[in-house]
């Protein structure tokens, strides 16, 4: 297994093997793609999260947007596809989603409601070296529905406590490297870096393993302009607080949801007097950013000049007509 320091130059990497060193040419529901079986990679920092590769421009908002979505627990539709106006291709009712609602398996999984965010928690604070610490993604009852839209591309995520860090490894059936494999790595790193603050432990190590990874032919050419890339400026992804993180992910989606259904705005001033710690108020900045671009508003160039550097190189990076930053 090849371990990177960041997602970024796993990132790279990975395009670049399987583009121009694909095992297998297929088309499986009539979807052309190139693909490799049983491929995996490590990240030595999960952290640092980010794709900088001008060329791919990557949309940070749906990023946070989707792995705080998991957090709250919801399969709720209108909760997601605010940000990403594909997602209701994947629903079968238009308003649910059932295997891309990873957030509804890991807090109330099955008949039962079982909440196994809080079994993994349970079980690492009685068994430390325990190899049971498995959040269930994929039910087999899926490929029972016809014509299922929206199978779960995960099939689980593991938690490990070695040498006081806590490691994870995401076991997936499949992955589209171009696409999903950002948004992904992006929110299971989210996800094991709360769990790791919730247990006052460091951030371990992110294991990636994928039964079939694959890029899909329309991608081939957006892919090779990626690839021709190959010199861009990195940032340092911020972390987050090293303590429970809870309280301010609450508090932070109850202004989402105000914000995505457009019943208030929030301003510099607004954001400081939240109560929500640094971290937090950049991502709630984030979300301010986004209704003013999604509901056409004026953009506030203080809430954009208060953001980390980092947050305006994504910005203007995807949005450049609407984004407006000085030198970074």
């Amino acid at each position: 297994m090849t371990t990177y320091k960041t997602l970024d130059s796993a990132y790279m990497s990975v395009l670049d093997d399987l583009y121009y060193h694909a095992d297998f040419y297929n088309a499986p529901r009539g979807f052309k793609s190139r693909e490799k079986l049983a491929f995996n990679f490590a990240l030595e920092n999960p952290v640092q999260r980010g794709i900088y590769n001008p060329k791919r421009k990557s949309n940070i908002i749906f990023n946070f947007a989707e792995a705080l979505w998991y957090l709250s627990g919801s399969n709720k539709l209108s909760d997601i596809s605010y940000y990403n106006q594909r997602m209701p291709d994947y629903s079968m009712d238009k308003k649910t989603l059932t295997g891309t609602a990873y957030g509804a398996k890991i807090f109330h999984f099955g008949q039962a409601q079982l909440n196994q965010w809080e079994n993994v928690k349970k079980i690492l604070r009685e068994d430390p070296d325990s190899k049971r610490a498995v959040v269930q993604i994929f039910d087999a009852n899926e490929l029972a529905v016809v014509d299922n839209l929206d199978v779960s591309c995960t099939l689980g995520l593991q938690f490990l406590i070695r040498d006081n860090e806590l490691h994870m490894v995401s076991y997936m059936r499949a992955n589209d490297a171009f696409r999903g494999l950002v948004s992904d790595v992006f929110s299971f790193t989210v996800i094991q870096e709360v769990m790791a603050t919730e247990l006052n432990l460091a951030v371990g190590h992110y294991y990636h393993s994928v039964g079939t990874m694959h890029i899909y032919e329309p991608d081939n050419q957006w892919v090779t302009h990626v690839l021709e890339e190959k010199q861009y400026e990195q940032f340092v992804f911020p972390s987050m607080p090293k303590e429970n993180n809870w309280s301010m992910i609450q508090k932070l989606m109850i202004y989402e949801r105000q914000l995505r259904q457009n019943q208030v705005t929030i301003n510099w001033q607004d954001i400081e007097q939240t109560g929500l710690s640094i971290y937090w108020q950049q991502v709630l900045a984030l979300f301010s950013i986004y209704q003013m671009i999604h509901y056409h508003k004026v953009i506030d160039d203080d809430v954009v000049a208060h953001l980390l550097p980092i947050y305006c190189y994504f910005l203007h990076n995807k949005w450049p007509d609407k984004i407006k930053v000085g030198k970074l």
